[in-house]
């Protein structure tokens, strides 16, 4: 099968991907809370779940609707099942976009769009593999199976789900993350930190809400602060004005019905690396510490500060520890919630090596921590797959011979479902040297790189489940 020029068989194909995944993208596939049994995450993941299947349908594939929250589309025939693991749930579009988050435009070779890189585009990336080998009529002696997600960006059920009825792949690849390889995931869990505040006295400055962050796996971009003041409002408005311009934020004020309420915008990004993006809570936390607050509110967001405040490596909280292969922990400040004498809470997400010794260290950390407790919510331990297995010696194989370069084997913080597999790799979609945009605000895809990523994906179905001549 190497006579075949997949980059030539994709350009065949180019128009149809590009409508394809502009129709998925217009899908607003964000988790909600209106829970159906027809849709268990929302209408419109369920929409975006049948907008695949629907596809795979028209192009001759067998599919499968899992219970509403997943599905697979398969080609090939054998006992051996080879396994493609996409997801077309988003994240929320957050704020501060040059584009409709949800519009699927075209600029400058760039289709803009939530989920265009995480992950809508690489799943329509490997799904035209798929057809383009099902149309060239390649005789395949192993099963493939694109299994698609609806819930990665949250909770997993969708997987947990699937996997309670239908089978494990003997192999598979998730295309959700970066070129060449993924060969170990880091460990994620999210904490829920309750912080024991002393009782509210009155005050000249009552802080009576905080809150931000819309997900654990994303830095919060914006964070809002409801605020009494009893007196000297103008100078109280006149130091937040000053502290947004001295430090170049982007902040406002408004006041309804006496209440003041402070806001703030960040810079959202993905939790496996807060440092590229601008923690909000953190920015307006800092502020608010600094002025004659009542001690309730203070005592909550000085410990904001002081354990998170330019620290996302957990040095403060005691758990900081470097993995020669998997790199640093990393603490993501997610979500806070302060409601005056109702709650007092701060949302963690930690990934780690798997090195770190999780149990051991959350119980040490729970232990030293002061007038504050630790909840574990949820922890998915780390994934690592040996080098030298053959099955990443082949997609290594496949990755230089499609882009003439070495396949480096790559560590990141990043979850994807090839933790879910016994042998399993992320591989792609995102190249060496382009700028990792997931949970971005303009997040892309470059079209030429999907087309790229296309061809290589061809190859990796046809070398892993095509008959050996």
């Amino acid at each position: 099968m190497h006579t075949i020029d997949w980059r030539d068989e994709i350009k065949k194909l180019e128009g149809g991907l590009i409508k394809d995944l502009q129709k998925l993208i217009q899908i607003p596939s964000v988790k909600s809370n209106e829970r159906t049994d027809e849709a268990p995450f929302g209408k419109e993941v369920r929409q975006a779940l049948d907008f695949m299947l629907q596809l795979g349908e028209k192009d001759g594939f067998t599919l499968k609707n899992v219970g509403n929250v997943a599905g697979h589309l398969e080609m090939g025939e054998g006992v051996d099942l080879i396994g493609i693991l996409c997801h077309v749930d988003v994240v929320p579009a957050g704020d501060g976009w040059s584009y409709e988050p949800f519009g699927g435009e075209i600029e400058n070779g760039k289709l803009f769009g939530r989920g265009a890189m995480d992950d809508k585009g690489p799943t329509m990336a490997a799904y035209y593999a798929m057809k383009a080998i099902k149309e060239l009529g390649i005789p395949l002696e192993k099963r493939v199976r694109m299994i698609i997600g609806t819930d990665e960006e949250s909770d997993w059920e969708c997987v947990d789900r699937y996997f309670e009825t239908e089978e494990m792949p003997q192999s598979g690849f998730a295309p959700d993350a970066d070129f060449p390889i993924i060969f170990a995931e880091k460990g994620i869990a999210d904490l829920q930190l309750n912080i024991n505040v002393p009782s509210s006295t009155q005050s000249a400055v009552s802080v009576e809400a905080f809150q931000a962050g819309r997900r654990y796996n994303m830095v919060p971009d914006h964070a809002v602060a409801s605020v009494w003041i009893e007196q000297q409002h103008t100078l109280f408005l006149q130091k937040y004005t000053e502290y947004i311009k001295d430090n170049e934020l982007d902040g406002s004020y408004y006041i309804d019905s006496g209440m003041v309420f402070l806001e703030m915008k960040g810079i959202s990004a993905h939790a496996m690396e807060p440092d590229h993006g601008q923690n909000a809570a953190l920015m307006l936390a800092a502020f608010l510490v600094k002025e004659a607050i009542d001690p309730a509110s203070a005592a909550y967001l000085q410990f904001i500060i002081d354990q998170f405040e330019g620290d996302t490596r957990g040095q403060r909280l005691g758990i900081a520890m470097t993995d020669p292969e998997m790199g640093d922990v990393t603490v993501n400040a997610a979500l806070f919630r302060y409601e005056k004498e109702q709650a007092a809470q701060i949302g963690l997400n930690v990934r780690y090596p798997v090195s770190f010794l999780f149990d051991q260290e959350m119980n040490e950390l729970n232990k030293r921590l002061e007038n504050a407790s630790l909840l574990i919510l949820n922890n998915s331990k780390p994934h690592y797959m040996k080098p030298d297995d053959p099955f990443i010696e082949t997609l290594k194989r496949v990755y230089k011979e499609e882009t003439g370069e070495e396949a480096e084997l790559l560590a990141i913080g990043g979850g994807t479902y090839a933790r879910a597999l016994k042998t399993g790799v992320a591989f792609g979609a995102l190249f060496p040297g382009r700028e990792d945009v997931a949970h971005q605000k303009d997040e892309y895809a470059i079209l030429d790189d999907l087309f790229r990523a296309a061809a290589i994906y061809a190859r990796a179905i046809v070398e892993l489940a095509g008959k050996k001549e």
